[in-house]
């Protein structure tokens, strides 16, 4: 009976500790978001005086003179543009990458092995690598200054993680239900539309979350190719702040306008949380 209440009492000391431990994490995890916030509440002169995270003195001009933007354009519109450009970049990559992984994973066609590794080859490559060659391209295109170069490559399929993602999940799904609908006279495109579609709707969740923050939050593509205020997206915008010595002359505004920036993010992230989830463990079907 002792030796009993003593397993149970390590068991619940070791329990508090590791909560203890996930609870400190955390909060040294959020604590640069929760400064964030707060400090865009602060008056311009007050936001490394008081670097505390109970402000001495509240005030919205933050808000207010950081939403009038640069040149004569104002961060809402930087923010239509940002959510436009997310949107497309989500139906591209929903249509290509499903289109892909269906294709990768149940018909069979020559070579499919050879371009599968060759497509996971392409996760092993840096980014930076095929910079120059890719604004090369662009540039010949008269692409530069537009967001072509940011969301036509989304229509060809050419981020392969969300193809990988979409293979597995698609591969743990049942063919009996493919051929049930093949008797019943279902082509390949109906098959794709009607089965595949609907069952693999928690890794697309996951493939339009995961679009949606890469894009939200992309800077470099974005620095390279925008090149005008009125296309500018608000990760671009956000630049405007620091000057040409690298000095940043608001910060308030700065701070304010990367507190709004973070909130679409964290609205679809938690909204979308079960279907992300469910897609990133790709556990298919379930009984």
């Amino acid at each position: 009976m002792g030796s009993g209440n003593n397993m149970k009492t390590r068991t619940t000391i070791r329990k508090g500790l590791t909560h203890l431990f996930i609870i400190t994490l955390g909060l040294f995890m959020i604590y640069p978001i929760a400064w964030m916030i707060i400090s865009s509440f602060k008056p311009n002169n007050m936001i490394f005086s008081d670097p505390g995270l109970i402000p001495r003195a509240v005030t919205i001009e933050n808000y207010i003179t950081g939403w009038k933007g640069y040149a004569g354009t104002s961060f809402g519109r930087f923010f239509a543009n940002s959510l436009a450009m997310c949107a497309v970049a989500i139906i591209g990559n929903l249509i290509s990458c499903s289109m892909a992984a269906y294709a990768f994973a149940r018909l069979k066609f020559a070579g499919r092995g050879f371009w599968f590794a060759l497509m996971m080859l392409t996760l092993m490559l840096p980014g930076h690598v095929t910079l120059v060659p890719r604004y090369i391209l662009f540039n010949t295109f008269g692409w530069v200054g537009t967001y072509l170069p940011i969301l036509v490559p989304k229509f060809l399929a050419t981020d392969a993680f969300f193809v990988f993602l979409l293979v597995q999940f698609i591969r743990s799904l049942p063919k009996e239900v493919e051929e049930a609908a093949i008797i019943d006279g279902c082509g390949k495109v109906g098959v794709f539309l009607r089965i595949i579609i609907p069952l693999a709707s928690p890794a697309l969740v996951t493939t339009a979350l995961f679009t949606f923050l890469w894009t939200w939050d992309d800077f470099f593509n974005h620095l390279l190719y925008l090149t005008t205020p009125a296309t500018f997206t608000v990760s671009r915008a956000l630049r405007t702040f620091v000057g040409d010595a690298g000095a940043v002359s608001n910060w308030g505004g700065a701070l304010a306008m990367s507190t709004l920036s973070v909130i679409p993010a964290f609205i679809l992230f938690f909204s979308l949380q079960k279907y992300f989830v469910q897609g990133i463990t790709t556990t298919g079907l379930k009984g």
